[in-house]
């Protein structure tokens, strides 16, 4: 597409204003031009190629422009005949440097918004831009319009009319009429009349229809009144503000174009997600908030940077209202949907306006954002995650994965509520799940190689933190080993409890013998582990069992001292009673004397407690330890005992997942 600017004209009504200048160099304010700020306007819109026709002072143009500086391809067409013709000349002998192209035609007087032109630039149709609500002027254009049909444009109009500006979307076919028909006026010697006698005599020809712009401005600058109108005008628009909000990594040509569209609104105002925000609700963010607030803060054209702490936007937008927000068009369905219908909600309560763009696509961005998922499944980056989402977030919750395939439930499963995301931010490995997918008694009677393969089968597929039940963690040297290899894999914490012997499940209590090791022997453990690892990102959690044994709150408390002293990371506090009030118990007093360390729980039993009530009381990592095995195999179970007994499969179709959409969760590379 080009855009053809006319500038042939004298401009005699602005007075001294023109007497050196064209008056398209007419000053609006200290910073811009009617003219600069056309040029300006058509480089936010992406247009390169730029005809500008001539007449008076046009030597003063040409310099003025190119003094400018804007990545644009000038072309000048100069009309000698400017005093005694009309613009329908400059058009005529502009038509060689426009060529066949979309044109985009306008006036060099004429002041518009950036909405405006955004808006006209993604019509379809050729269209004219209309205002159904401005008074019919008494000397300057106006449209017949019937039917969505612009039939006649001219000053003498006024059935069936609505006020006009020289402002066009002319697609190729319909500028190559009005140009022959332009041409062949000329050839008449028909000069001292409008261009758009020419488009009236071809009207039946064409389809050009009416782009309305209501109130928004769009007006031509003749007299020093109309300046002062207009300028006051563009002070009232140009209050107006514009909220882009990104999570991004990193920025791309699809992220450039956002900005750009965005600037046409006002000013601009960026929130970016903080991390917290953004793990809440998607993959965790590999380059740290201030990192990429400062992304924003430096680019040009950005008003102010701000922080949005919630996937919802309500609290931003109704602190600082912008007159516009502006999001990509992949929100319209699926997940984000009830966000974007938030939004629209709240601007509707003060009058703001939702500006939705197509959302970049192509084989780049995917490529950058399949490398960005490699990158968080690296060990390294996934290793160290889990301690940064507890400074983020203070509440983790985890659930458990025995499979590749739950592992990929754990990853992507998403609840989209109030304005808010709510997903899982780790994986438990439990030896009881695991165990049992594989037919076994939770005795630890799986082997650290056969777990470590399930861990294997999970890091392929996800990126999430791993926490991994460690049982006892077997004997000092052999734990020393398994610190090692789960540190090396990217394994980010393994709890292990301070029991010794034959493992029973901890959920049986005093109902089998279980024997509970010596404070300091277990503490030599955890020290050994620490003293292992290589890096400070590992963490080892210790598991007191006193409660399910028994044993008084005092003895636990005294063991989580002693734990914490030899180096453990966080503590698990674990309980069989379906009333939490000894787990609450346990966590304030801890948290008298330690207000660090984070605290476990794995509310099996006492499940009723909320996930803002444990955090309430002090609690930073919620496990859900099993409830992905306890709710499978009971469907598998129902969905085999229904074929036995119908002899055939339809039954139980009505529980099965469709397979696609199974297949949807396997990832065809990570």
């Amino acid at each position: 597409m080009k855009a053809l600017i006319l500038n042939s004209g004298r401009g005699s009504r602005l007075g001294p204003l023109t007497e050196q200048q064209p008056k398209c160099m007419t000053e609006l304010n200290a910073q811009e031009t009617i003219l600069s700020r056309q040029l300006h306007q058509l480089v936010l819109c992406g247009i390169e190629d730029v005809v500008i026709t001539t007449g008076a002072h046009a030597e003063v143009l040409r310099r003025y422009c190119q003094e400018l500086d804007l990545p644009l391809h000038l072309t000048f067409v100069y009309n000698e005949r400017f005093a005694e013709t009309n613009y329908i000349v400059s058009m005529d002998l502009a038509r060689d440097a426009v060529g066949d192209d979309d044109v985009l035609l306008m006036h060099g007087d004429l002041v518009f918004e950036n909405t405006v032109l955004a808006d006209l630039l993604a019509q379809e149709a050729s269209s004219v831009v209309v205002s159904t609500t401005a008074p019919l002027p008494e000397k300057d254009f106006k449209a017949v319009v019937r039917e969505n049909r612009v039939e006649k444009i001219g000053i003498e109009f006024f059935e069936d009319a609505v006020t006009s500006q020289p402002l066009y979307l002319l697609r190729a076919g319909v500028w190559k009429i009005w140009r022959d028909a332009i041409h062949a006026f000329c050839q008449r010697g028909e000069t001292g009349c409008y261009a758009e006698a020419a488009l009236n005599e071809v009207a039946g020809q064409i389809h050009l229809v009416p782009f309305d712009v209501e109130k928004r401005l769009c007006r031509e600058v003749d007299t020093p009144e109309n300046l002062a109108e207009v300028t006051q005008q563009l002070r009232e628009v140009e209050r107006r503000t514009v909220y882009l909000c990104f999570s991004a990594d990193v920025l791309h040509s699809g992220h450039m174009a956002l900005i750009r569209c965005a600037r046409m609104y006002g000013r601009l105002i960026i929130g970016v997600m903080t991390d917290r925000a953004v793990a809440s609700y998607k993959r965790y963010p590999l380059v740290p908030y201030r990192e990429r607030w400062a992304l924003f803060e430096n680019l040009a054209g950005v008003d102010r940077v701000i922080a949005q702490e919630e996937l919802s936007y309500r609290d931003v937008l109704l602190k600082w209202k912008p007159d516009f927000v502006v999001h990509g068009d992949d929100w319209q369905t699926g997940v984000q949907k009830p966000v974007r219908d938030e939004v629209v909600s709240v601007l509707a309560s003060y009058g703001g306006r939702l500006v939705e763009v197509p959302y970049a696509v192509g084989k780049e961005y995917e490529e950058l954002d399949r490398r960005m998922r490699g990158e968080l499944s690296l060990p390294d980056l996934r290793r160290a995650r889990l301690r940064r989402l507890l400074s983020m977030k203070g509440l983790v919750t985890a659930i458990e994965a025995h499979s590749g395939l739950t592992g990929l439930l754990a990853e992507k499963t998403i609840v989209y509520e109030n304005g808010r995301a709510h997903q899982f931010d780790a994986m438990w490995l439990s030896s009881l799940c695991d165990s049992t997918a594989k037919g076994k008694p939770d005795i630890e009677l799986v082997d650290m190689t056969s777990r470590f393969r399930t861990i294997d089968d999970i890091l392929e597929v996800t990126t999430k933190p791993i926490i991994f039940d460690g049982d006892t963690g077997g004997l000092k040297e052999h734990f020393v080993y398994t610190v090692r290899s789960l540190e090396r894999m990217g394994v980010s914490m393994v709890i292990i409890e301070d029991k010794k012997g034959l493992k029973k499940n901890s959920l049986f209590g005093t109902e089998v013998s279980q024997t509970q090791d010596t404070i300091e022997h277990f503490a030599e453990k955890i020290r050994a582990g620490k003293h292992a690892q290589k890096t400070s990102d590992f963490m080892i959690c210790a598991r007191i069992e006193s409660l399910i044994l028994e044993k008084g709150m005092e003895d636990a408390l005294t063991r989580a001292r002693a734990y914490v002293k030899a180096g453990a990371d966080a503590i698990m506090i674990h309980s069989r009673k379906k009333d939490p009030a000894e787990i609450f118990a346990f966590v304030e007093a801890f948290r008298v004397e330690d207000a660090q360390t984070p605290i476990v729980v794995v509310p099996t039993s006492f499940n009723q407690v909320t996930e803002e009530e444990f955090q309430a009381h002090g609690v930073n990592i919620v496990i859900y330890a099993n409830q992905l095995t306890r709710t499978g195999f009971p469907a598998m179970q129902r969905a085999a005992e229904s074929i036995l007994r119908h002899h055939r499969a339809m039954e139980c179709d009505g529980e099965c997942m469709p397979i696609k959409d199974i297949i949807r969760l396997i990832p065809e590379e990570l």
